[in-house]
C-alpha cells in the first residue's frame, strides 16, 4: 500500500516512524477498518472518473491500486475469519466493545496488499 491514503493514529500520538506509511511494515487494518476503506475507495474512483482526461484518470487508478489491493485482502481475510459479515455492519456511530474480535484482529498492510492480487493465499494465518 504506497498510496497517500493513510491516516493512521499511533497510541492517540504522534507518529514514532513520522507518519512514513509507505515503507511502514507496522501499518496494519482491522475489520473495524474495512468501511473506513471501502468509502475512500469509492472516492478515489469517483475523482478518477472526473478527471479531466483518460491520462488523468489512469494515473489515479494506479496510484490507488496498491491500496485497493489491500481493501480487497482484508475482505478476503476477514471472510477467512467468518468476520466480514460483522466489518460490513459495523455501525461507528454507535458504542463499540473494542475487544471484538473484529476490532482487535489485525493484518499488515502490506500483507493484506498481496493477499488482494490475484492468486494470492488465505490471509488467516497471518493474523498481527
Amino acid at each position: 500500500m504506497y498510496a497517500d491514503t493513510f491516516q493512521p493514529v499511533v497510541d492517540g500520538g504522534a507518529c514514532p516512524w513520522n507518519l512514513d506509511c509507505h515503507n511502514c511494515d507496522k501499518f496494519v487494518l482491522s475489520g473495524a477498518d474495512l468501511l473506513y476503506w471501502r468509502r475512500k475507495r469509492e472516492q478515489w474512483r469517483l475523482l478518477a472518473e472526473g478527471a479531466p482526461d483518460d491520462t488523468t484518470a489512469e494515473y489515479l487508478h494506479r496510484y490507488f491500486e496498491p491500496t485497493a489491493r489491500a481493501i480487497d485482502g482484508l475482505e478476503k481475510a476477514l471472510a477467512g475469519l467468518g468476520l466480514l459479515d460483522d466489518a460490513l455492519a459495523l455501525d461507528l456511530r454507535k458504542p463499540q466493545d473494542y475487544f471484538q474480535r473484529i476490532w482487535s484482529t489485525a493484518f499488515r498492510a502490506a500483507d493484506l496488499a498481496e493477499a488482494g492480487s490475484e492468486g494470492a493465499d488465505d490471509m488467516a494465518g497471518q493474523v498481527a
